[in-house]
């Protein structure tokens, strides 16, 4: 079925209306709270920050406990807790940033779960296409919360930017409400039927109890536990290079998807309302596209280029690179968006093939601490200072962001020459998996003829 592959989607989607919204009403903050460009940096590097502390915990959880199950009370906690963002007096904007930031903690459930799900709904010849699917939403999700935050912020005065953090409640739920009613798979069921050629899904019939030894016991559990998974996660050496990779690209996403709607303000005069519209239909109209083609190649071509999910990426990282350093010379909007256009299109192509590659070599009973492992390195070493660090680089420059964007860019062509190099290992590590799969099988058979008999 294709539900699961859209419900996991519709999680990131509304996680990114919610993070988005800030960005549209980002001026009207600005003026509630009389603040500038380098304190809503910080807003936005809160919620990076306390997302990078709890991912670990929360991977830990999610490869032990019910996904389905931690998922809803995640969106559930985190439609609340946006909502009340919307509460918070013009003289505290300590509490708007720690509330924000209690967001980061909701996407670090949901993320190394989704993608753990993810693996076990879909096997290795779908992957792309479901991991497609869940990165054109977040594109949506992008755009939508662009949209409504310029809508709220521009026509409701003072009150605007507030009743926009209430919006994504309702809709929050209610995908809360789909995650509860999906069925939980056995762990590594997609693999065992791509090893032993079955249809359908194991259903997981039992789960662990909620610290069933007490919650000190627990606490020493998962430190022990993360630190087995961590030291067996950084043993893949297509992981090592994917990690190095992947934080120096993020740290290039995040600062331009940040800051691109004020570059096109300062840089270009547009208006607040346009310039957020202008990015949001530039992430909706190339990366919805990019992506799917991505997922369609990215599951096409497995077979048929060696090292492909990480080629695809570090080839269309590099050729994006290319196009956005161009737009970045002073020029026409008209050509910078077209520029721009093409390379968010490229850069999108190369996520369905990523994100299936890296589940593709982590053992199903460790994807999740595979995925947190993932967002942490990229959020420790990447994104975390990004929207901090392009802020105080344009400040220094006047408040240019086509500057700040120029020096800032180049940090992607690293991350691209990284991804290359995991080349070397990505069908070796993919065969590990699929050989310990096979072994396990084999072992599990002849247990059972042994007890038969």
């Amino acid at each position: 079925s294709t539900w699961p592959m859209w419900v996991l989607g519709f999680v990131a989607m509304i996680d990114n209306v919610d993070q988005y919204i800030v960005r549209g009403t980002s001026n009207q903050i600005e003026r509630a709270f009389g603040v500038g460009d380098f304190q809503i940096g910080i807003l936005f590097s809160a919620f990076i920050v306390l997302n990078g502390i709890a991912t670990m915990p929360a991977s830990y959880l999610g490869d032990r406990w019910s996904r389905t199950k931690i998922m809803a009370v995640t969106i559930t906690g985190w439609s609340l807790i946006s909502a009340l963002g919307g509460v918070v007096p013009a003289d505290a904007f300590a509490l708007l940033v720690v509330l924000r930031g209690a967001l980061g903690f909701g996407q670090a459930v949901t993320g190394p779960s989704s993608s753990s799900l993810m693996a076990d709904f879909y096997g290795i010849e779908r992957r792309g296409r479901a991991f497609s699917i869940q990165q054109c939403l977040i594109y949506v999700g992008l755009g939508l919360g662009l949209a409504i935050g310029s809508f709220f912020g521009t026509r409701f005065g003072h009150y605007g930017w507030r009743l926009a953090f209430g919006v994504s409640i309702f809709p929050g739920l209610l995908i809360a409400y789909f995650c509860w009613r999906l069925p939980e798979p056995s762990r590594g069921t997609a693999d065992r039927a791509h090893v032993t050629g079955a249809t359908g899904m194991e259903v997981a019939t039992e789960s662990e109890p909620l610290f069933p030894g007490g919650f000190s016991r627990f606490m020493g559990d998962m430190v022990r536990g993360l630190r087995a998974d961590v030291r067996t996660i950084l043993a893949i050496p297509t992981m090592r290079y994917a990690l190095v990779g992947v934080s120096s690209i993020l740290f290039v996403v995040t600062a331009v998807s940040t800051w691109m709607p004020t570059l096109y303000e300062r840089q270009f005069h547009l208006a607040q309302g346009s310039a957020n519209l202008a990015f949001g239909a530039l992430v909706i109209l190339a990366g919805v596209p990019g992506t799917l083609v991505g997922g369609l190649i990215a599951d096409r071509w497995v077979n048929r280029v060696v090292g492909a999910r990480v080629v695809i990426p570090g080839v269309c990282i590099g050729v994006s690179g290319v196009f956005f350093m161009v737009s970045f010379i002073p020029m026409p909007f008209a050509i910078v968006f077209v520029l721009q256009l093409m390379a968010f299109l490229i850069s999108a192509s190369s996520v369905p093939a990523l994100r299936a590659g890296l589940t593709d070599v982590v053992p199903a009973h460790l994807r999740g601490t595979g995925s947190g492992a993932f967002n942490l390195t990229s959020i420790v070493f990447g994104s975390a200072a990004a929207p901090v660090a392009t802020a105080a680089v344009a400040t220094h420059f006047g408040g240019n962001y086509r500057v700040a964007f120029s020096l800032v860019m180049p940090i992607a062509f690293v991350g691209a020459f990284f991804l290359l190099a995991a080349r070397r290992h990505i069908e070796t590590d993919t065969a590990k998996i699929f050989e310990a799969v096979a072994v396990a099988l084999k072992d599990q058979h002849g247990s059972g003829t042994r007890d038969q008999s």
